[in-house]
């Protein structure tokens, strides 16, 4: 870990929280979104995702007389979501998006749940 010093002789953290935020620049680039193409089959197939991500970071100072304390924390996430992939081919493009099979499988559970609700609610309104 590398501090910066200050004109005081304190030492504060800003420059490590500069350098962590610093090296997550290129996660959050065009570069994760389209993928590298590459070509198969007579096309050429260029990978395309959904980037989302954040970051976070803190830093510390003496706890008081008697106790020395510092402190530092940063963080980062980041998430890839596949969107589908574009193809090229004999001088046209053509989007193929991809299915989350998993997505469609829980909005069906939603669905189904929001349904269940709303014929129960019917049936004991109609019941009293």
């Amino acid at each position: 870990m590398t501090t910066q010093t200050g004109s005081d002789g304190a030492d504060t953290m800003a420059g490590t929280v500069e350098e962590q935020m610093r090296g997550t620049r290129n996660l959050f680039s065009v570069k994760r979104v389209f993928g590298e193409s590459y070509y198969a089959e007579g096309k050429t197939i260029i990978p395309v995702a959904s980037i989302a991500g954040g970051a976070g970071g803190g830093a510390g100072e003496d706890a008081g007389d008697d106790e020395s304390g510092r402190g530092f924390g940063s963080g980062y996430g980041i998430r890839a979501t596949p969107v589908g992939v574009y193809e090229i081919s004999e001088g046209s493009v053509e989007w193929k998006p991809a299915v989350d099979v998993n997505r469609m499988i829980r909005g069906g559970q939603v669905l189904t749940a929001i349904i269940a609700v709303c014929l129960t609610l019917v049936v004991l309104s109609r019941s009293r």
